[in-house]
């Protein structure tokens, strides 16, 4: 009886070092999210492809206003950096492997611009444009304009055809905003 009762009190503190032992198993999350830092606005006037406009949107704030012209069309592309020693770097491929995560929507205050996302805008499984690459059609005069732009991560709905087909804006439900720009227009 001896011998068992010293066999059980080995048995149970081994099973006390193995299992207060860390779980080395347990897999660390390796694509943990970066922040933005910088997103880069480049309109490029599509009857005059030498007419571009880049804005730099660092800190909360643009390095300088678009100027948008009332008739006139614009190739737009989105890009998105986060920054590491000192250095950008673009969020831009990991955004477009998680593409199905992303969602860009457009919302102007004080002019009429039409958005359709472009033949070259990134597509998600779900058939949706993502709204990287769009072109702009400015239908009126800018007054004291602006357009907010946002990336949203992990909708549960897009809408790449809000509010129409020739408008397309976008818009979501659910998901948190990756970032919240604000571009004056002029």
């Amino acid at each position: 009886m001896k011998k068992f009762l010293n066999l059980m009190l080995v048995l149970f503190a081994s099973l006390l070092i193995f299992s207060c032992r860390d779980n080395n198993d347990t897999p660390e999350d390796i694509n943990e999210p970066e922040e933005i830092a910088k997103v880069v606005l480049k309109l490029t006037d599509k009857a005059d492809a030498a007419n571009v406009q880049t804005i730099n949107y660092i800190g909360g704030k643009a390095d300088k206003d678009l100027v948008l012209v009332k008739g006139k069309t614009y190739n737009a592309e989105l890009d998105f950096f986060t920054k590491s020693n000192a250095t950008y770097e673009s969020l831009l491929g990991e955004i477009t492997k998680e593409k199905d995560q992303h969602f860009v929507t457009y919302e102007f205050a004080g002019v009429d611009v039409n958005i359709i996302r472009t033949a070259a805008d990134i597509v998600r499984t779900d058939g949706k444009k993502l709204g990287i690459k769009t072109e702009w059609t400015v239908n009126s005069a800018p007054a004291s304009a602006k357009v907010n732009v946002k990336l949203i991560h992990a909708p549960t709905s897009v809408n790449d055809n809000s509010p129409s087909a020739t408008n397309q804006l976008g818009v979501t439900t659910g998901g948190e905003t990756d970032i919240n720009t604000l571009f004056n227009i002029k």
